[in-house]
């Protein structure tokens, strides 16, 4: 397989799981909707010989609910990691658990939801008959894909251009269309890669809020992006990755606190006062004291200006304001229906602990100690 590195075989691992054949609505395994051990993936060249090792001993846990952020640089061995956590490549050693089943249990995949990094679309449909289209794939009944593709089309704000062809999108447009379809089967694990990329600061700050607000409805958001300050934003633990290999992983208050300088935050003062705390403090800390005035972002200067001018009605000719998140995503059973008997969501769910293979989580999450 090629995956981007040239002519070569991806070196799969000659054993397998020993996973059940039946696989029953899944939601999470105890409270890890995530789990990898020793992950590595090694590629081969025509000669079968190990060439690239884009993923080495990758440990990793991904907790039910929460918005984690993977990163980067290129070449890291993030979308490789993210080929095996969705089933497309076996690792060559190691083993992986998502919703408590091996990858590549189908059963599994109408629980994840999944925006690549570049969005493959079929140019030739509209926005509308993509979303009916990817509906169709998971068998959801017509009255069905009909409510949840109006509700995903207001949300990421196209229903103006839902009848317009996807290939005369905008690139902004086609990540909000592909954001739609990841949403289409309502899923409980979201793998999204550089969901912002090619979008307008004010696109970016609306998707940034419908992240957030999935996950505080309980579903599980996996995150690449290499903008940093979309991941300070958005989530509550984040991975490095560099060379294949896990560098530092924690909470960004964990990684990024600074143990060298102490920061104090005051109300307005005016020069004397200023000039009095500067006094206090230089009596143990003469050296190294800077008196600074705060400053605001500017990305929400921009918003400030691009929302003053919507209030003033001034027209635009690309997507609107996303709306509020549809219904069927929002945790409850208003227009969400099962697919096979068109009762309520809730009624729907299953018990977690039900399907789960607990001697796989177990092994993937215990280490010696």
């Amino acid at each position: 397989m090629s995956d981007g590195m040239g002519t070569m075989a991806d070196d799969s691992a000659t054993g397998t799981l020993d996973i059940p054949a039946e696989a029953p609505d899944v939601a999470a395994g105890d409270g890890i909707d995530i789990a990898c051990a020793g992950v590595s993936k090694f590629f081969r060249d025509f000669w079968m010989r190990p060439r690239v090792k884009a993923v080495d001993g990758l440990d990793l846990t991904v907790r039910t609910g929460e918005i984690f952020g993977l990163l980067g640089p290129n070449g890291s061995g993030k979308s490789t990691t993210i080929k095996m956590l969705l089933g497309l490549l076996e690792p060559s050693a190691g083993r992986i658990a998502v919703l408590g089943r091996h990858p590549r249990d189908v059963a599994v995949k109408r629980h994840i939801g999944y925006l690549p990094e570049e969005t493959y679309l079929y140019r030739f449909l509209t926005g509308r008959e993509t979303l009916d289209y990817y509906a169709r794939l998971f068998r959801l009944p017509r009255q069905v894909r009909r409510e949840r593709v109006d509700m995903l089309l207001e949300m990421v704000g196209l229903e103006a251009v839902q009848h317009r062809r996807v290939g005369e999108y905008s690139k902004g447009m086609q990540r909000r269309i592909g954001l739609a379809q990841s949403l289409i089967n309502d899923p409980h694990l979201l793998v999204l890669d550089e969901p912002t990329s090619g979008m307008d600061p004010v696109g970016s700050r609306q998707i940034k809020d419908l992240i957030a607000s999935l996950a505080t409805r309980g579903k599980t958001v996996l995150l690449c992006s290499h903008l940093l300050g979309e991941v300070e934003d958005l989530c509550d633990r984040v991975a490095i990755m560099y060379g294949g290999r896990l560098r530092a992983s924690g909470t960004c208050d964990e990684l990024l606190e600074r143990t060298d300088e102490t920061l104090l935050h005051l109300p307005t003062l005016d020069d004397v006062g200023v000039a009095r705390v500067r006094a206090a403090l230089d009596v143990r800390h003469a050296e190294g004291l800077r008196v600074e005035r705060p400053r605001r972002s500017l990305e929400s200067l921009f918003l400030e200006i691009v929302e003053r001018a919507r209030s003033e009605g001034a027209a635009t000719s690309g997507a609107r304001s996303g709306g509020r998140l549809a219904d069927f995503l929002d945790g409850d059973d208003r227009g969400n229906r099962s697919v096979e008997d068109g009762t309520s969501t809730a009624d729907a769910q299953v018990n977690v602990a039900e399907g789960v293979d607990a001697d796989l989580l177990e092994r993937l999450t215990q280490r010696p100690s």
